[in-house]
């Protein structure tokens, strides 16, 4: 088994379109794929449109089969990899750093968690193919003397075509409940802040309601507790600095926000089913 990193390895954005990277590649360009297998992190929101073939991704524990004629988002905190061969692909893909990323389009980022692919009819895949030849064009004509204006608009218009896809497996804002939308705002607020917020009454305060109120909206939405959704959120990460690092366990507590050793370590066993220790084992044979 290959040594393991001292942390979860993140990629960070090509500085060559200054936060913003586009790019179209097929299995003759195989340096395109080089590291990919590797399990990492981006700074950054990534988008692939599978144009032919198909990959097998690994997001946070979860295999994902992405087939042609489909778009994929993947979140800056999510880990994953490409697993297995590489045949017969031609994939696009671009990147936006939060700076570039219209205010709007990454609050609508925020509630597709987790995400995963979404097929898309003909005309659509044409025009959000078409529109990622564009900005490459865009991305390639730096002597343009708009050129961060152009390749700016033109991305996030790419952005904004693939949310509304999402959005169309999702119910549109103004469809939800009051409970869904209380729900919704929690869940965006529970992934900015897990690691320092671990009570719902400190959720609830910032959503200027009671800590029952909230709780009944969300159990009501997922039918889960406000407590269990932090709960497992922190041991999501738990679980991806368990395989992706060699952090001793006592290590990931901290960094996770428990200062008390012994209470994280019953809290992820009670959780899971099994002690830190044997889940890095067991994911290791």
């Amino acid at each position: 088994m290959p040594k393991k990193a001292t942390s979860i390895p993140v990629n960070p954005i090509d500085e060559s379109g200054g936060g913003i990277f586009i790019a179209r590649a097929s299995l003759k360009d195989v340096h395109a794929f080089d590291g990919l297998e590797q399990s990492h992190r981006h700074d950054y929101h990534m988008f692939l449109l599978q144009e032919e073939g198909t990959i097998f991704m690994e997001i946070d524990f979860q295999e994902y089969e992405i087939k042609p004629w489909s778009v994929m988002y993947i979140h800056p905190s999510q880990v994953h990899r490409m697993r297995g061969a590489i045949e017969n692909i031609t994939a696009s893909g671009w990147a936006i750093d939060n700076e570039n990323l219209n205010p709007e389009y990454l609050k609508l980022l925020e509630d597709i968690t987790p995400a995963r692919p979404v097929s898309l009819a003909g005309e659509t895949f044409s025009i959000i193919s078409d529109t990622v030849s564009l900005c490459i064009r865009f991305f390639e004509r730096k002597q343009e003397r708009l050129y961060r204006s152009l390749l700016k608009d033109s991305c996030n218009a790419l952005v904004a075509l693939v949310i509304s896809r999402y959005l169309g497996e999702y119910k549109s804002a103004d469809k939800l409940s009051r409970f869904e939308m209380i729900t919704r705002a929690f869940r965006a607020m529970l992934e900015r802040n897990f690691i320092t917020l671990k009570k719902p009454a400190e959720y609830a305060q910032s959503l200027h309601i009671s800590a029952s109120y909230l709780n009944e909206c969300v159990k009501n939405t997922t039918g889960y507790s406000v407590s269990h959704h932090i709960q497992q959120r922190v041991m999501l990460e738990a679980k991806r600095l368990l395989y992706h690092s060699d952090k001793s366990v006592k290590e990931i507590a901290f960094e996770l926000g428990y200062a008390d050793y012994p209470y994280f370590s019953r809290l992820f066993a009670k959780a899971t089913g099994m002690s830190a220790l044997a889940f890095r084992r067991k994911n290791h044979e």
